[in-house]
C-alpha cells in the first residue's frame, strides 16, 4: 500500500490517518473488525481445548460437508471450483461469505485466487494441527498475502473482504496477528 492508501484505511478504520501503520492503527483496526461481528457467535476460541469440544478431531472426514460454490466464480490454479469441502458447522457462514465476496470486486478477484480449505495437517512451523485439518479455515490470494508479508503494508488483502468475513464471526489472521492475510478462521 502506498502512504495515501494507508490514510484511506486508518481514516476508515478510525485511527489517526497519519501513514504510519503501527500499533495504534492496528489496535484500531481490530477493534474496527469487532464492531463488526455479531453480537454472539458461535465460534469458540483458539485453544486447542475449545477446538476440540466444538470441531472434533482434526482430520475427521465425517464431519465435513461439500457446498456448492460453482456460481461464485471461486478458481483454484486458473480452474474453476464446483465445491469447497469443509466442516459442517461452518458450511452455511462460508457460503454466506463467498456469496457476498462474488458481489465485489475485490471479493471476486480474491475468489480468483482460492488456495484451499480442508486440509489435514498441522500448524506451519508447529506440531499443533491447523484450522484447515478441521475445515473451518479458508485461504484466498496467497501469492500477495503470504504469511511473512506484513499486512496492510506489503499483503494487499482488500479491508473490504475481511470486513465480510468479521461481519460473518470469522478472524483475519493479517487484522489479528499483522501477517498471513490469506487466512480466515471461523474462531473469536
Amino acid at each position: 500500500m502506498n502512504l495515501q492508501e494507508i490514510k484511506a484505511l486508518q481514516e476508515k478504520i478510525g485511527a489517526t490517518p497519519d501513514g504510519f501503520w503501527g500499533a495504534r492503527s492496528i489496535a484500531a483496526c481490530q477493534e474496527y473488525l469487532r464492531k463488526l461481528r455479531p453480537a454472539t457467535t458461535i465460534w469458540p476460541s483458539t485453544s486447542q481445548v475449545a477446538l476440540q469440544g466444538f470441531y472434533g478431531s482434526p482430520g475427521d472426514e465425517e464431519q465435513l460437508v461439500n457446498i456448492d460454490v460453482s456460481s461464485y466464480g471461486v478458481r483454484y490454479d486458473g480452474k474453476p471450483v464446483k465445491t469447497i469441502r469443509c466442516h459442517h458447522k461452518v458450511a452455511d457462514s462460508l457460503e454466506r461469505i463467498i456469496s457476498k465476496l462474488s458481489e465485489i470486486p475485490q471479493g471476486r478477484y480474491a475468489l480468483k485466487q482460492y488456495a484451499g480449505v480442508y486440509n489435514d495437517r498441522p500448524m506451519r512451523g508447529g506440531s499443533l494441527p491447523s484450522l484447515h485439518a478441521r475445515g473451518a479455515a479458508i485461504d484466498l490470494d496467497p501469492s500477495t498475502n503470504r504469511n511473512r508479508q506484513a499486512w496492510p503494508v506489503s499483503a494487499t488483502m482488500p479491508i473490504e473482504v475481511i470486513e465480510i468475513f468479521a461481519a460473518e464471526g470469522w478472524s483475519c489472521a493479517g487484522s489479528a496477528w499483522g501477517r498471513d492475510a490469506m487466512h480466515f478462521q471461523a474462531t473469536i
